[in-house]
């Protein structure tokens, strides 16, 4: 294991092969940079890299989710929901190290109402990067999602063209005015997307950049967001339950059923 310097932060660096990658644990334990050979693939800037949402995904409604007969109220920080968790706001602490692997951790604490612990590992190998999270809890029983939101490059630069998404998804959850799944599954539609898809099979997307990568995003989750209405970049997000699920489709973790999750990144080259 060594440290570098990017643009962005400081950041442990794993490498195999020829695919470099660096986790943040300052900055919410992302993804920062994933170059395969020297060519990163990963958005630089104020919303870069890969970062975990944790102990919920994408939007809760309202910002308030009940636990048995108690509600909650978490700080609404994408009037009016609160979006994508606490985990990306937090410096992790790491637990491992080595060239290809590394482990973090970071305690749940204000403002998410319940005692645990989140787990990241990472391991990386010459053509593929996989990613578990965890989340235990040191007390309560609560509900809890977990996943990830990359941010993809939408070109990869020198002239190539941009990345094509290919996906099959046996529904597309309908979403409201305010955002919000609105309970109906319908057919998927074509995009631009910033949707949330079901695969009951698991999670099984392909972005392509013509003459230069492939790359396969697949989890055994069941759900996936696509988000792909920004210039610079698209969004392949697996997660362990739709938005708004923390009240919709709730998960308990309890003492002697943690939640786990795992995705991985599968490349090669077309070059």
């Amino acid at each position: 294991m060594t440290t570098e310097e990017t643009t962005e932060t400081k950041g442990v660096r794993l490498t195999a092969g020829d695919a470099e990658l660096t986790v943040s644990p300052e900055h919410g334990c992302r993804i920062g940079s994933l170059r395969i050979g020297g060519t990163e693939l990963l958005r630089q800037g104020p919303r870069f890299g890969s970062f975990p949402m944790v102990p919920w995904c994408g939007r809760t409604g309202l910002g308030r989710f009940r636990n048995g007969g108690r509600t909650h109220q978490l700080p609404v920080n994408s009037p009016p929901h609160a979006i994508h968790g606490t985990g990306r706001n937090v410096a992790w602490t790491p637990v491992s190290t080595g060239r290809s692997s590394a482990a973090f951790t970071y305690d749940l604490a204000d403002p998410w109402p319940y005692e645990g612990r989140v787990t990241q590992t990472f391991e990386l190998a010459p053509d593929s990067l996989t990613v578990t999270m965890s989340v235990e809890t040191e007390g309560d029983s609560f509900p809890a999602q977990a996943g990830w939101h990359p941010w993809f490059l939408r070109n990869l630069g020198e002239g190539g063209a941009d990345v094509q998404l290919a996906f099959d998804a046996e529904w597309q959850e309908e979403r409201g005015e305010d955002h919000l799944p609105t309970g109906h599954r319908i057919a998927p539609k074509p995009g631009p997307w910033d949707d949330c898809f079901g695969m009951p099979q698991g999670v099984d997307v392909t972005l392509t950049w013509p003459g230069r990568l492939e790359l396969k995003v697949t989890s055994r989750t069941e759900w996936v967001v696509v988000y792909d209405e920004q210039a610079e970049a698209v969004c392949v997000e697996p997660q362990s339950g739709p938005p708004n699920g923390l009240n919709s489709l709730p998960r308990l973790v309890t003492p002697i059923d943690p939640l786990e999750i795992s995705m991985t990144w599968s490349w090669r080259a077309l070059a």
